[in-house]
Parts: structure tokens; C-alpha cells; sequence
């Protein structure tokens, strides 16, 4: 069975002594420098060489399978030769030999001979994302992560007293330069939590324990080594693919490159990631048809990898994909990994081919550590402790079944048979079997006595890192990759081609003609000159004032609900200071909300007669329009206060209601100690203006309210314009953000 997964020792060592004499003298001599000047390179970090052909091959290796290699490759590998394979490889990176995405590209002619064959037996495929890229992205610097006794605590506020209950419970592990380390566990197990700790998502006082990079603490210049791929794909819809990967390079990408060179590097990740096919493809959604399932996570696993991470974590990425499509991704992981990245992952039910992938595991269970070393010898460890499965089991399964207490089809060692027979029959056991609490206990006894200190002994030693690897992730400034200038105009254009989809969708167009078109034909040519004719004059005029009030409030308390994930990812991972984004999202909005209501205003204006001539036209246009503008720093402001739709809705039905009411055309005379509710109505500033407008020529006063010069009223509005929106500003600052930022 073992050959089947690997080859031994010394089948490897010869084959790689014999491919080195039958290679040419130059790729040898390549390689040896390498060695000498780099220390010695890992399994993952190896230059290929190819075996002479097919058929002289074929009788050495005809029943044996390389895992993680190809079929027509032979690795050369050093770590068979010497130790310290971990350390060479940040040696390696720092010296400029780290390789690109998936390691280096093997000349034509040595690999003309292994052309028939391919990945496991897989036709290579445009979607995949299993070819060797084209091009070197710049050396990765190794970051070498590791935790000790982790612990997390979260406190549930009850009616008299706090509760405290253990999320994690001492949770130790490394993982360095190269490696693929797998977080397993069934659901509720804290895998997600760890994963957010680890990833430096989570800073709060419950937390517990040493998690160090290079020996070194968290600090925020790290964000821009970092790469963190949620579970759910936290993406624009109305976005094609390469306008999302070019938008993350121009913000993320450091300002030593110019745009020219971001860009290529975008179109670079999708050549990587096999998307060229859909480039031009809009992501989708829940209403927008786009990508696939598997596109959408290479689009997100393609936001985090353009930055050239250090270290890359990956949140449950097969999550809702088939078989075939995890398979892909997880083996896209490995290649990531072999650029000398530090790549750490959750997962939840993997397949036997994708269990086998990983390099080290770690075993969740109910927030405790129930094993943590090197994945292919998970079954060897449990084996040990008397847990082997009966029937054949995929491992992760097995390993799965044990993490929740279920031990059908699995041997129990003679010890917890024991336990067993010597506890309460109706509170522990069930039908002769163990309950979980019980398996639980003793798995987690097993790994504390056996492993665990062993471990932390490991992790104690220091690496043997210059000062320079550590200064460079113990840099407290935190790093921008664009000028605010630059990501507000980024930030500006992204927020154009996203929204323009929905402004001008035929929807919201027909609903403001035809409601212009109604007014139109009931104000036909009204006449201001009569007193019933100002009168009515006057009530289409509140309409207007309260039409354009209450839309833009409305349309506005979405904003920042809707895009509450995304602002969190983003803001994460440092891609823009929070007022450049602000600036941008709310002045974005600007050109396509004042569009329609033009249109609204030219049919309305004409069709009811109201006064021709172009100062009152032009006037009561700006009028409406610094009307929107106000009403729209309302919706900003309730939707960031409260994040939440359905409590802003209620609230801005509420508040709209009533500075309708205070508008000044339903109610004349207001008792004074209510009376300062019609100055903050926008509606009553509005239908002022209007009015004044409109005719000052005529009258000086209509329905009692006195037309005087309107500076006021201006003022008034051009305070809401700026005072709501700075509300909304401080509410953001103020909003914990998931992610930690």
C-alpha cells in the first residue's frame, strides 16, 4: 500500500542520482549552485528533472505513483540528504532562488520525452488551473508561524450574570515555508476561530497563548503579507473578473510599481489561475448570472495571491464545490505553497485524494487539540493509541468520526473499554459503546501524554533567522499600496461600474418617467396668476420637495449594510484608508443619482407651466438637487449608525413621515415646543426654496410662510449635506468590523 502513495527512500535517491548524470551539464551545475548558495531546498522548492523517456522509465516505476509530483517528473530531493529542509528554504527565498507560483518552469527540451503524459492522468484544462505559470513573481520572504497553547474565550451577557464559555483550549502547532497545514474538525470545533487568530483577525483580551511569525508578534505591516480567503466569495457582482483582480493590484500591489505593471500582474494571476476564458465574465450573484462555483473561488484565491502573500489562509475554499473542482483547488494550494509560501487552510470533509494533499494536520475537537503533526501519519498515531478503523474508511472520515465521539466500525483500545465497563451504564455508554464525552477525553489524555509536550519543546527552540527576516515582519508602520489621491480614484471608478448596472436599470428609469408624466398631466399648463392655480402650483411643488426627499433616503440606507462584508475584508487587509473610502462611495454616487431627477424635472417643469424662464428653471433645479444630496447624508447616516436593514427602514419611515409633515404645506401653525422639528426637515427647507423661486414675483407670502431672501433655508440644507455625512463617517470609525481592522 505504501508504494502506492509514495516511493521509498532509496528508489528516490537512485533515480535522482541517475537523472542528474543523464541531464545536460548545465542544469546540473544549476542545481548544485543553487544548493551551495541557498542551503539545502525542500521537497516543494525543487528544480525538476526530467526522466530520459517513457519507456526507459516505465519498467523502474510501473507500479509505483509519485504523490505531488508528475508522473514524468522526478524531484530532486534534498531533504532525503540532509536536514534543516525548512530553514534552507527561507535561506533560499531571501537570497532571490525563491521560485514563482508553482516552482520553476522546465526547459523545453528536457521535457520533451514526458509530453504524453500528464497530472495524475488528467487532461489539462483551461478552468483548471493546474498549469505551470509563465512568468516569476519577485522572491517571497518565508514566514514560519507558530502557536502555542492558544486559547479563546467568548462571554455571553445574561440578565444578571456573564457567562464564559471556551471557544479553544490550548491549541499548539507550526507550520513553516512550503507547507499546506490542514485545520480539521466537525462543525462548532473552532476551526474558523483559529484560523481568524492565526490570520490576526481577532484581537481581544479573552485571548490566550503565543501565535509569533519569524518569532516575532503580530503588527500591522504584516497585513500586507497576508492573504485570507473567506468561506463565503465576498465579491462585486456587476465586476468581470478582471476588473475585480485589476482593482485589488492597483490598491494592494506596493507604490514602487506603476500602473502599467499592476495591471500586468493581474492579467498574470488570471493566466496562473486558468481564468482567461471568463475574464471578460462578470462575477454574478443571487440575481446576476456570472461565473461558476470553482471561478468564483480562484477569483477570490486570485485577490489574495496578487500581492506575492507570505503567508495565505484559506477558510473551508471546497466548500460547495464538486469532487473534480476540489481536487483542482486543493492541488492549486500546493502549488502556491511551492513558491515558498506558508499556506494554512480549514476544511471540513475531504476526500482520500485531497486528505493525502495536505502536509501537516491538525485535529479539532470541541475546541481542543486531538492531534497535530504531519498528515500522512495521522492513522499511524491513532493506530497507536488503540483507534483504527474496522472496514476500509476514507481517513478523513475516520478521523471525523472520532473528533465527534462516534466510534461505530472502529477498534477501542483495551483502556477505554475499561473505562467503559466500569461506568454507569445509562449515563455512559450506549448499546456497550462509549459516549462521545468519553471518547473526547480519552483522545484528548492520549495526545497530551504522548505528543503534546514533545511538541512544544520543538516550537521552544528559536529559529536561527538573521535580524533581517524578523525586522521585516516586526515593522509597526503600516503600509499602503496606493496615495490617498490614488485610492480614492480607484475607489471612485470601482464604485461607477459597479452601481451603474442598477441606476439605470429600466426598472428605476420607467418609475421616474411615469411619475413625472402623471404629475405632467395633472398640472397640465396649470396657471399661477389665480389663486387656485397658485394653490395647486403649490401642492405639486411639496410634492416634488417630498418625492426627492424621500427616494434618495431610501435608495441611500443601503449603501453601507449591503457592503458591510466587503468593507470588512478590504479593510483587513489594508487595501485603503476608511476616508478615502467613504469620500469615494458617497461621491460616486453623485453623478448617477442627479441624472434622473434632470429628467425628472425637465418633463415635470414644462408639462405643468410652471414659470419660463431660465433663472427659475435652472434655480429650481439646484434647489432639488441640493435637496438629494442632503436627504441622501440622512440614509447615509441611519444606515451606517444602525448596519442593520430592517431596523434603518423602520427608522427612516419614521423620520421621513414625520419632516413631511413639518414641511409646511399640511400644517401652518406649529405649537412652539415642536416647532424646531420643521428647521431640520429638509422638506420644509425645499418647498421654502421653491416656492421662492417660483413666486417671489407674485407674492410675498403664501399660505402664511413668508418667501424672504432664502439664505437661511441654503444654509440649512448645505449643514444636512455635510453634518449627516459626517455622522455616517464617525458611525463607521466607530463600527467593530469582523475582520478586526
Amino acid at each position: 500500500m505504501a508504494t502506492t502513495l509514495a516511493r521509498t527512500k532509496s528508489e528516490q535517491l537512485v533515480e535522482t542520482v541517475a537523472a542528474a548524470f543523464k541531464s545536460p551539464p548545465s542544469t546540473t551545475n544549476e542545481t548544485v549552485g543553487s544548493a551551495d548558495s541557498g542551503g539545502t531546498l525542500s521537497r516543494k522548492s525543487s528544480r525538476l528533472i526530467t526522466a530520459a523517456s517513457p519507456g526507459r522509465a516505465s519498467g523502474a516505476s510501473k507500479n509505483t505513483h509519485i504523490r505531488k509530483s508528475r508522473s514524468a517528473q522526478i524531484k530532486l530531493d534534498f531533504d532525503d540528504v540532509s536536514s534543516g529542509a525548512a530553514l534552507s528554504r527561507a535561506s533560499s527565498a531571501s537570497l532571490g532562488l525563491s521560485f514563482s507560483f508553482t516552482g520553476f518552469t522546465v526547459p523545453p527540451d528536457e521535457i520533451a520525452d514526458s509530453k504524453p503524459f500528464s497530472d495524475e492522468d488528467i487532461p489539462e484544462d483551461l478552468e483548471a488551473g493546474i498549469r505551470k505559470p509563465k512568468f516569476q513573481a519577485e522572491p517571497t520572504l518565508p514566514i514560519y508561524l507558530k502557536f502555542t497553547d492558544v486559547t479563546y474565550k467568548i462571554i455571553i451577557k445574561g440578565i444578571r450574570t456573564n457567562e464564559e464559555k471556551d471557544i479553544l483550549n490550548g491549541i499548539t502547532g507550526s507550520v513553516n515555508p512550503g507547507e499546506v497545514l490542514a485545520l480539521m474538525g466537525p462543525s462548532g470545533s473552532g476551526k474558523t476561530t483559529l484560523l481568524n487568530l492565526l490570520g490576526g483577525r481577532l484581537f481581544q483580551s479573552t485571548v490566550g497563548g503565543s501565535i509569533t511569525y519569524n518569532d516575532q508578534t503580530f503588527s500591522k505591516s504584516l497585513k500586507s503579507r497576508i492573504g485570507f480567503v473567506t468561506q463565503d466569495d465576498v465579491l462585486f457582482p456587476h465586476l468581470t473578473v478582471k476588473e475585480t483582480l485589476t482593482y485589488a493590484a492597483l490598491l494592494r500591489l506596493p507604490k514602487a510599481l506603476t500602473k502599467e505593471q499592476k495591471e500586468k500582474r493581474a492579467i498574470d494571476v488570471i493566466h496562473e489561475l486558468g481564468l482567461e476564458r471568463c475574464q471578460d465574465t462578470m462575477i454574478g450573484g443571487s440575481f446576476v448570472r456570472g461565473v461558476s462555483g470553482g471561478e468564483r473561488k480562484r477569483v477570490s484565491i486570485g485577490n489574495e495571491i496578487i500581492i506575492n502573500p507570505s503567508l495565505l489562509f484559506l477558510d473551508e475554499p471546497t466548500s460547495g464545490l464538486d469532487s473534480t473542482t476540489a481536487l483542482k483547488t486543493v492541488q492549486m494550494l500546493h502549488d502556491i505553497a511551492e513558491a515558498g509560501k506558508t499556506v494554512v487552510t480549514t476544511i471540513h470533509q475531504p476526500s482520500s485524494r485531497l486528505f493525502h494533499k495536505f502536509d501537516k494536520l491538525i485535529l479539532l475537537g470541541k475546541g481542543s487539540l486531538l492531534y497535530f503533526g504531519k498528515a500522512s501519519e495521522a492513522m499511524t498515531y491513532f493506530s497507536s493509541i488503540g483507534c483504527s478503523p474496522l472496514i476500509a474508511m476514507n481517513p478523513a472520515e475516520f478521523l471525523l468520526d472520532l473528533a465527534n465521539g462516534n466510534v461505530n466500525d472502529v477498534s477501542l483500545p483495551s483502556e477505554l473499554e475499561d473505562r467503559v465497563q466500569t461506568e454507569c451504564a445509562d449515563t455512559d455508554t450506549r448499546n456497550g459503546k462509549p459516549s462521545p464525552v468519553s471518547v473526547h477525553e480519552y483522545l484528548v489524555e492520549a495526545y497530551d501524554t504522548k505528543v503534546a509536550e514533545n511538541e512544544k519543546k520543538k516550537l521552544k527552540i528559536p529559529l536561527p533567522l538573521d535580524e533581517e527576516l524578523k525586522s521585516k515582519v516586526s515593522c509597526p508602520k503600516r503600509e499602503w499600496g496606493a496615495s490617498w489621491f490614488q485610492q480614492y480614484s480607484i475607489l471612485f471608478c470601482r464604485g461607477i461600474k459597479e452601481r451603474k448596472h442598477d441606476y439605470f436599470s429600466w426598472l428605476r428609469i420607467t418609475q421616474v418617467l411615469s411619475t413625472a408624466i402623471i404629475l405632467g398631466l395633472l398640472w397640465w399648463q396649470s396657471d399661477a396668476h389665480t389663486p387656485k392655480g397658485l394653490q395647486d402650483q403649490a401642492g405639486l411643488l411639496f410634492f416634488i420637495a417630498v418625492f426627492w426627499g424621500f427616494f434618495p433616503v431610501f435608495t441611500a440606507i443601503f449603501t453601507f449594510p449591503q457592503e458591510r462584508a466587503m468593507l470588512s475584508k478590504e479593510r483587513a487587509a489594508n487595501m485603503y484608508r476608511l476616508s478615502a473610502y467613504f469620500l469615494a462611495r458617497t461621491t460616486s454616487d453623485l453623478p448617477l443619482d442627479l441624472l434622473l431627477p434632470i429628467l425628472f424635472l425637465v418633463v415635470v417643469y414644462f408639462m405643468a407651466g410652471l414659470r419660463l424662464s431660465v433663472s427659475p428653471f435652472f434655480l429650481s433645479m439646484l434647489i432639488v438637487l441640493l435637496s438629494i444630496v442632503a436627504a441622501q447624508g440622512l440614509g447615509l447616516a441611519i444606515g451606517a449608525t444602525l448596519m442593520d436593514l430592517k431596523k434603518a427602514t423602520t427608522l427612516a419611515s419614521v423620520t421621513v413621515m414625520t419632516f413631511m409633515l413639518a414641511g409646511g404645506f399640511f400644517v401652518n401653525k406649529v405649537p412652539v415646543f415642536i416647532s424646531w422639528v420643521r428647521y431640520m426637515s429638509f422638506n420644509y427647507h425645499t418647498y421654502k426654496l421653491l416656492l421662492k423661486v417660483q413666486y417671489r414675483h407674485i407674492t410675498p407670502t403664501i399660505n402664511g410662510m413668508r418667501l424672504d431672501s432664502g439664505i437661511t433655508e441654503v444654509g440649512a440644507l448645505v449643514a444636512m449635506v455635510f453634518g449627516y455625512r459626517f455622522l455616517a463617517y464617525l458611525s463607521l470609525r466607530r463600527m467593530k468590523l469582523q475582520s478586526g481592522a
